[in-house]
Parts: structure tokens; sequence; C-alpha cells
């Protein structure tokens, strides 16, 4: 809720699939070539070119259906989408309407540690415009690049049941992760083969819903998240200023960070939709739905049920142990070489994503068998905690082995008995008033003492085993 405002947000995605031809041709859809040396005569729309179905692109939908529990249509139909843009040499785009491949389906995910689940309308095959570029030579040109016409995308639509710019990044990036994690989009915002579209409006609790606007190419989280709050309050400022809200499409600008109209938002009966005369319907036979569902990987909710079942995780640490299929496969290297599995997912969702995160990189640097060997190390309290992590950084950035490496800097923990009990009898002979103020039921005193044990032993003290003998000796 912001300023007694409920905020409704729907999202609809534009995933393109990892085929190396396009939907209807057999053009490369590599990424970066010269412009226009990946546009066929069918990309071109030249008289007398035939469109024909990628079934490879058929059977990412499919694939992506089966993952999100959604019904796969057994028949359904390509129709014409009219519009004119100069980057669409036909005067239509080819996709899908009143019947699309996949329809329904749920997506969960969590924001903070709050599980949420986001039902899907639909998801439709169609094909990808062209590119405006801008500012050539003296004159300033413009030119058409028509190397993404006819790349195939996969439109997955939200309902309206998203209600903050949290939630809306956390779908997104559910949402991400999964078709990068099935295999049929390599998810590079940058290029642009995961974009999002935003629908926002905005209502007073129990109203009906507002109108709303629809925000165009988000190709990062943040900008989506920032998209939706800059258009958020200003839809509120326009309804408390009296005004009314206009259907429309918005672009976001970042720099300014804010939302701006392009054009009055079109409803579907503007575009003309009607089935395509050129392809047939297309059939999707039962045999051919379980070949795919054979074939599928553990799907990320399995994987992370598996967790919880087989290693005791949370249902939040296994969500977060199974965002991307790397870090799966990462964490339960390290769960079995460890023998500590929640060790190893703290760790992983700590020290690994601080790296990772303050890096930019995207592929864990850190071997599994050398972080399972640190972590076992700090399990058998040969190491602490604090001694670990300096560790860690150590061999992240230049390798090594583990127990060498301890030994070379001094971290092992004292392990003596009789060397612990001699520096707490030390640390309690010398802080007569820190003890006094334990006795009298000051807590913070007791861990001054720990503290100093600490110290006098240079960092090499087990602190649990501190504490227990300090009490011990204190009654």
């Amino acid at each position: 809720m912001i300023r007694g405002f409920e905020v409704v947000i729907g999202i609809e995605t534009h995933a393109q699939l990892s085929t190396h031809s396009k939907i209807f041709s057999g053009a490369s859809t590599a990424f970066g070539a010269a412009a226009n040396t990946q546009a066929s005569p069918v990309d071109l729309a030249l008289p007398g070119t035939l469109p024909v179905a990628n079934r490879g692109a058929v059977e990412r939908a499919i694939r992506f259906g089966l993952a999100v529990g959604a019904r796969i249509a057994p028949v359904s139909i390509f129709a014409r989408k009219n519009y004119f843009y100069p980057d669409l040499p036909k005067g239509y785009q080819i996709s899908q309407y009143e019947t699309p491949v996949v329809q329904g389906g749920v997506v969960e995910f969590f924001v903070g540690d709050a599980a949420r689940r986001v039902q899907l309308t639909r998801a439709h095959l169609e094909e990808d415009a062209g590119k405006s570029l801008h500012g050539f030579g003296d004159a300033d040109w413009s030119g058409i690049d028509l190397n993404r016409a006819g790349t195939p995308l996969l439109e997955i639509v939200s309902e309206p049941d998203l209600r903050s710019s949290a939630e809306a990044v956390e779908y997104a990036r559910a949402l991400h992760a999964l078709v990068v994690w099935l295999g049929i989009c390599d998810g590079n915002m940058q290029e642009g083969s995961f974009r999002c579209d935003a629908n926002v409006s905005v209502r007073r609790p129990g109203a009906p819903l507002g109108t709303r606007r629809e925000i165009k190419n988000l190709n990062s989280f943040r900008f989506l998240a920032q998209a939706i709050d800059a258009e958020v309050q200003w839809q509120i400022d326009l309804i408390e200023d009296g005004g009314t809200v206009r259907q429309a499409t918005v672009l976001f600008d970042p720099e300014r960070g804010e939302t701006r109209e392009m054009r009055s938002k079109e409803d579907a009966h503007d575009y003309r939709y009607f089935p395509d005369p050129d392809l047939p319907p297309l059939a999707i036979p039962a045999e051919w739905i379980e070949r795919v569902r054979a074939a599928m990987p553990e799907l990320p909710r399995h994987r992370a049920e598996r967790f919880q079942h087989d290693l005791g995780l949370s249902a939040y640490d296994a969500a977060m142990m199974t965002q991307t299929i790397g870090v799966a496969g990462y964490f339960e290297a390290v769960a079995a070489a460890s023998g500590q599995p929640k060790l190893a997912a703290n760790w992983i969702m700590g020290e690994v994503a601080r790296r990772l995160n303050t890096s930019g990189a995207s592929e864990i640097a850190l071997p599994a068998p050398t972080l399972a060997a640190l972590i076992g190390r700090v399990a058998d309290r040969t190491i602490s905690n604090n001694a670990a992590r300096q560790l860690f950084d150590v061999l992240w950035d230049e390798g090594g082995d583990v127990d060498a490496l301890i030994d070379a800097r001094g971290l092992r923990q004292v392990a003596d008995s009789g060397e612990l009990e001699r520096i707490v009898d030390e640390v309690i002979a010398a802080n007569a008033k820190s003890v006094a103020e334990f006795r009298a039921g000051k807590d913070k005193a007791f861990n001054a003492l720990v503290g100093q044990a600490m110290k006098a032993s240079k960092g090499k003290a087990d602190p649990g085993a501190v504490a227990a003998l300090l009490k011990e000796k204190l009654g």
C-alpha cells in the first residue's frame, strides 16, 4: 500500500528462444552480426515466400509449459497482429492470440523469506521485429537492421497478481532463472534475450482495477523496479490532483527516473488479429509432450524439495540453492564433500554471493572441493569463522591448499585444554571489574571477558569453548 493506494502489476516477458535459426526461416539468430546480414527473404517478406514453423521453438515452449504446470494446447493457432512500424517489413507480426500454445501455469518465488505464487495467463510463440538505428553520418540518418526480424520469442503473460516493485522484480528473477535452467533462453538481458513489459495501475482498496499503463522494454531488474516505482508515484500524484489515468504505452527514462508516454495504448481489436493463412494449425500430439517431459531436467522446485527432505534445508535455503542450475550443482558438490549441507548453504548465500556481487562474475571461481575443505575445518573447529573468512578470499583469488594455508598463516585454533584454561584464568584475574559486573547480572560484561580471552589468544581460541569455560569458572 502506498499513500492509501493498492498497486496492481502484471508482467509480460519476452524470452528469446535458444534456437540457432529463426522461428519461420532458416536465418541465423546469432547476436552481433553486421546489420542486415542475417535477414532471409522470409524475414524481409519478399513476394512468394512462405513461413515454416521451427520445431525447436515449439519444443522449447512445451518445455516451459510443463515446467510451470500449464496446459499444452493440442492445437494452437498462429495469427497475424497487424500494425505498421518501419522495422516490421510484412506490416504484421506473426503471433498467437485466441489459442496460445501454453495456457495457465504458476511461477513460485520468495520475497525475502515470504513465499509467493503468481498465476500465468498464457505463454505464446511469436516472432520479433527488427530494430531502428539512429544517428548515421553528418545528416543524422536513421536506418533499419532486420537481423532480429523473425527471432523466436516466447511471450509469457502473468495475471495482475503482483503488488509492489519488489514482488515484480523477484517474479522476474524467478522466471529468468527458470528459462535459463530449462535451457530454452540464454537470459542475456543486455543483448535483449530477456526483457519485460510492466502493466501498472493503482486503486483504492476494494475498488475496481484502475486504468493500466504499460512500461515497455525493461532489460534489467534494477530498471524494472525503478520504472514501476516512478510510474506508481506518477499515477498517484495525478489522481490526487484530480486527474484521470489514461491507458497508454510508456517508456522509462533511467537518467531522469521517470516514465514518458509514447502513444495511447492499443486494445486487441486495434491489431485486427486473424489466423495466418500461410501457417496451418500447430498440432502437438500427446506423444510429443511425453517425449519432452522425459527429457526435462530436474525442475528447481523438485530439487528444492529434495534438498529439504534429504539434506534438511529450510524452504528458504532450498529455494536460494536452486536459483540457478549452476548454484544447485555447486551446492550439492560442496554439501556432499563436506558433509555439512547447512554450512554449505550459508557459505554460498554469504561469502560466495558477496564475491559474485562485488566482481560482477557469473561463474564461481572457488572449486567446490576447496570450499568443502574450508567448511570442514570450521566444522571440526580447526579454525574459527573469522579465520575461515580470511582464507576464503585468499583461496578465491589465488587458490591453494586449505590445510597448508592454515599452517602457513598460523590460524589453527587453540585446542590444548590446558593452554585455554591458562588464558581464561589470566583474563579473570586481570579483569576483576568485568567479573563483578557479570556476577551482578550484566551480560555485556561477559561478552567483554570473551573478547579479552580471544585477544589474548590472538584470535586462535574457539569462542564457544572460551565462553563455556568462563561460565564454568565464574559460576
